[in-house]
This record gives structure tokens, C-alpha cells and sequence, in this order.
């Protein structure tokens, strides 16, 4: 964001405090620490304005700092607990994975839509299957997971058009659908089946099936999925074996959903 950049904004916009969480988000896993120039040219912010931000932050206690690189406290999962702790999903969603991961002795998850990602809201794992870890709060590009296809096939058509527009459809492995026309397709194929697959298209050797989570209005508002090692899968045996189960599941989350007070069926 350069200072200068002229956008258009209503009257009740504060650039101040865009600018302090683009400080924040400057930080991530691969770059858990910054120097100022780091943070600046991340942010677009000249030196002297994201030292000023950055030393709020550190007043505020959600940045630390040796004098010389900054780093993010703990503190800052405040900012994204409020909004989890007021969604019933997580809850009412963890019983289903644990009985599901008991019954298939395969890691299960569910996700919301964060375009252009899907943001982790529930796991439980039985095994660690990817070079990273994942946790509640783990992020990945929507394009390359099948619950991120599922979420993706559940968007109007408008909405389906802009993020297809815009989208950096990275190829992360030789499997990944990174083309619009081939992705598109592949989402009219999960719409239609009502569910999703993908087969090492996030990291070699991962092979996951999604299924979508519905609210009282028939909306797509998460995706569970189960993931498992492809060198002791197929496609074949992870449709025949693991899809009834994951699918049973999903019904009993949205059955879980539909029966919970309005006030505390919000998904965000």
C-alpha cells in the first residue's frame, strides 16, 4: 500500500487503522521476524510510519521487538479468537471429527472460506500427512484443497466469476489446477456429486475428500473433509471407504447446526 495511492474509500474509513493490520499481517510463518525495512517494504509504508506502527504495537503488546527485529506476541490470537468463539461450528463440529477419525483412522477437518483461502475452524489428527503442521487457524489456498473446491462450488455465480477473475491460482505441484478454465470445471463437477477430491494437488503424496456443511437456508457455509497418504490409497478405495462416513458426518454437523439457537448457529 503506498502512502500516496489514492483509493476510493467512504467517508468512515480509517486508513490508520488499515495500515496498523497490514502491519500485523505483514508477519506470517515465513517470516516470523522483520526489521523495519522488511516491514515497510511489505506494507508499502515509509520507514518513519511503520515505526510508528510497529512501536504502537509494541506498546499494545502484540509486538516485540530486540531493538532490532520485531515479532508478533501471542496476544494477537486475541484478535481472531472473538470472532471464533462466537461461531457454535467449531463446537458442535469436534465430536463428529472424533467420532469420524475413530471409525476411518484418518485426519478430519473442517473450514470455512476466506477468499482466497480456507481458514482450519476444527481437526482432529491421527497422523501428521503434510511437511507442515495444521492447526485451528491454518491457512491454505483455496484452489489446491478439496474443501476449498467444495466451498468454492457452493459461491453464487457472481461471486464465483470475480474470485475466478482474480484469482492467483498458483500451481503448488504438478497436479494442481491452476488454470480458470480447469478449475471451473472441475468446481461444476463438485457441485454437481456433492463433494470434492483432490488428489496431490496441495503437496505430493496428499490425497483429501471433502464434503460441504450447510446452514438452515441451504447456503454452504464450511466443508469436512478426511485426508490420507496416496501411497496407501486410490481414489477408488478413498470414494468407497471413506466417502459414506464423511458425508454421514457432514449431515450430523448440519443436523447439530439446524437444532442450535439462532443467535448461536452464525458461521461468519
Amino acid at each position: 500500500m503506498d502512502e500516496g495511492e489514492v483509493t476510493e474509500r467512504g467517508a468512515h474509513h480509517v486508513q490508520s487503522l488499515e495500515r496498523g493490520l497490514a502491519v500485523i499481517k505483514a508477519f506470517n510463518a515465513d517470516a516470523a521476524e522483520l526489521t523495519l525495512s522488511d516491514v515497510a517494504r511489505a506494507t508499502g509504508l515509509t520507514r518513519a510510519a511503520a515505526r510508528r506502527f510497529l512501536l504502537t504495537l509494541v506498546d499494545l503488546g502484540y509486538v516485540r521487538t530486540d531493538g532490532k527485529y520485531f515479532s508478533l506476541t501471542a496476544r494477537v490470537l486475541e484478535l481472531g479468537y472473538s470472532y471464533l468463539s462466537s461461531l457454535s461450528l467449531p463446537e458442535v463440529a469436534q465430536p463428529h471429527l472424533e467420532r469420524l477419525s475413530a471409525e476411518v483412522h484418518e485426519s478430519s477437518s473442517v473450514s470455512v472460506l476466506e477468499l482466497p483461502d480456507i481458514v482450519y475452524v476444527a481437526r482432529v489428527a491421527v497422523s501428521r500427512i503434510m511437511t507442515v503442521s495444521i492447526n485451528v487457524g491454518t491457512r491454505f489456498p483455496a484452489h489446491a484443497t478439496s474443501m476449498g473446491h467444495v466451498l468454492l462450488a457452493g459461491l453464487d455465480d457472481a461471486d464465483l466469476r470475480d474470485y475466478l477473475a482474480g484469482a492467483r491460482l498458483d500451481k503448488l505441484t504438478a497436479h494442481t489446477k491452476s488454470r480458470p478454465d480447469e478449475l471451473s470445471a472441475e468446481l461444476v463437477r463438485v457441485h454437481k456429486q456433492g463433494y470434492a477430491m483432490v488428489d496431490q494437488e496441495l503437496e505430493e503424496g496428499l490425497r483429501s475428500i471433502a464434503a460441504p456443511i450447510h446452514d438452515r437456508r441451504g447456503r454452504v457455509v464450511a466443508a469436512v473433509n478426511l485426508s490420507t497418504h496416496a501411497s496407501r490409497t486410490t481414489r477408488e478405495s478413498v470414494e468407497r471407504e471413506l466417502l459414506p462416513p464423511l458425508l454421514a458426518a457432514a449431515r450430523a454437523i448440519e443436523t447439530d447446526l439446524a437444532s442450535a439457537p439462532p443467535s448461536k448457529a452464525r458461521h461468519g
